[in-house]
């Protein structure tokens, strides 16, 4: 199973998501801080980032643009409540497999997640 970093600065969010990853079999590193996540990416491989736009101190993109420099190979899927063109265009650029509105569903997410790793292969 796969290896999946959560970011999101709201707690309920990160513990949801990770129980319901984890059910599926997956390891799942959860985190509400930004330089926490990007340190942990720094030492550990990670197969899929699942990030929330809107964060604490930087933005789910910038996030995800430090992530590609740690690991290019990384997969990633952008969780936001207010979406825009403006990030969705952004994710895409950097790569981002999936766009998702929040609140997401549990078998979406789960399809979601399912679809992305499957591409990895």
């Amino acid at each position: 199973m796969a290896s999946i970093l959560v970011l999101d600065d709201e707690m309920d969010a990160v513990v949801l998501i990770r129980k319901v990853l984890k059910k599926k079999g997956h390891e799942v590193f959860a985190f509400t801080e930004e330089e926490e996540a990007l340190a942990f990416a720094r030492s550990n491989p990670v197969d899929l980032a699942i990030l929330d736009i809107k964060l604490k101190k930087m933005s789910g993109i910038q996030v995800l643009e430090e992530l590609r420099r740690i690991r290019p190979e990384l997969s990633a899927m952008m969780l936001t409540g207010y979406p825009t063109v403006a990030t969705a265009k952004e994710a895409v650029k950097l790569g981002a497999a999936q766009y998702c509105v929040k609140p997401i569903e549990i078998d979406e997410l789960e399809g979601k997640v399912a679809e992305i790793l499957a591409s990895r292969v």
